[in-house]
């Protein structure tokens, strides 16, 4: 399996049971663009439809805009925390 197929199967294994939350780091860091933007979309459709929270540990600024809180940390601090 390539590292997107394997990085979708673990997501898909993680959101089987619906969990009430999910901690995700990187989960979308073997995908290519579409489908990182189709994971995020399914992301926020399962959080609306079923309450899950994400916690999602990201490098790209593009997804950590989409979400409702953003809290940045540098150095093992926390130098912005954005609610909107």
């Amino acid at each position: 399996m390539s590292g997107g197929e394997q990085q979708r199967t673990a997501i898909i294994r993680a959101l089987i049971n619906n969990p009430k939350v999910i901690l995700a780091d990187e989960p979308s860091g073997n995908l290519d663009t579409d489908n990182t933007e189709a994971l995020y979309r399914i992301f926020r459709d399962i959080n609306k439809e079923f309450g899950t929270t994400f916690i999602i540990v990201t490098h790209d600024r593009r997804i950590a805009e989409q979400t409702d809180r953003i809290v940045e940390i540098r150095d093992g601090r926390i130098v912005m925390d954005l609610k909107r």
